[in-house]
């Protein structure tokens, strides 16, 4: 688990320790991805939905029982259940393999609208992604959008996002529409993990190169929930006034 940035740390290094910890590490990414990768493998190798089905499956159940013995938490491997579970649904409903790919589609057309809308408002959706990275925040989920440089960064981000988003939905449309199974397969592993780290690679580097100063430190978020008010009136602190 890395260490929490030292105080005085710029918004970026604040985010790229927040997001490390809300996407689990390499483990977590990893235990995302590798059912799906099953599924895809087998169904090139044997053209067989049944037998892609239980390859996917199976990887969820190993991963999970790893946990489970290592005595650590199953979040990162139940990311994974459902999305495999819906995908075996719409395929051994329809009996069409390439409706496996279908929810998929569906979910990143959504996020892009939700990424969309969130730089829209001002809401940024890798803000979130932060706060849900930050323990401290618990009980103010939304108290690092008080800071305007951590919200300007996370819009940034946020687009990055976006832009995975669009780049999938380009590809695999028409593979779908098309009922290129086989194609659909080597996309979905080539736009899944490899892209994700395409895009948290070009995250880096933004985080990297910028140097932007916190205007809310997160202590001040917890003494902001958590402060009584005095004679039935609270008064502002800076930090606030300028958000």
């Amino acid at each position: 688990m890395p260490t929490e940035p030292a105080p005085g740390a710029t918004v970026e290094e604040l985010i790229r320790h927040r997001l490390s910890t809300a996407l689990g590490g390499w483990r977590g990414s990893a235990e995302t991805a590798l059912p799906t990768v099953a599924f895809v493998v087998l169904w090139v190798w044997r053209q067989d939905l049944t037998a892609a089905i239980v390859a996917s499956v199976t990887v969820t159940v190993v991963l999970a029982v790893l946990r489970v013995v290592q005595r650590q938490s199953l979040q990162y491997v139940l990311s994974a259940v459902f999305p495999t579970a819906i995908a075996a649904f719409f395929a051994l409903r329809s009996g069409r393999a390439q409706d496996a790919f279908l929810p998929g589609i569906i979910w990143n057309a959504v996020m892009l609208a939700v990424a969309t809308v969130s730089v829209a408002v001002r809401w940024p959706l890798v803000g979130f992604m932060v706060g849900a990275g930050d323990p401290r925040m618990a009980d103010d989920p939304v108290g690092w959008h008080r800071d305007r440089g951590l919200v300007r960064v996370c819009q940034r981000l946020t687009l990055v996002l976006a832009a995975i988003f669009v780049i999938r939905l380009l590809i695999m449309v028409p593979l779908y529409l098309a009922g290129q199974v086989a194609l659909l397969g080597v996309a979905k592993v080539v736009l899944g993990w490899p892209l994700w780290l395409a895009g948290v690679g070009v995250m880096g580097l933004m985080l990297v190169k910028g140097h932007t100063p916190p205007e809310l430190d997160a202590s001040d978020v917890s003494d902001v929930t958590t402060e009584p008010a005095t004679d039935g009136v609270v008064e502002p602190d800076e930090s606030e006034l300028r958000a």
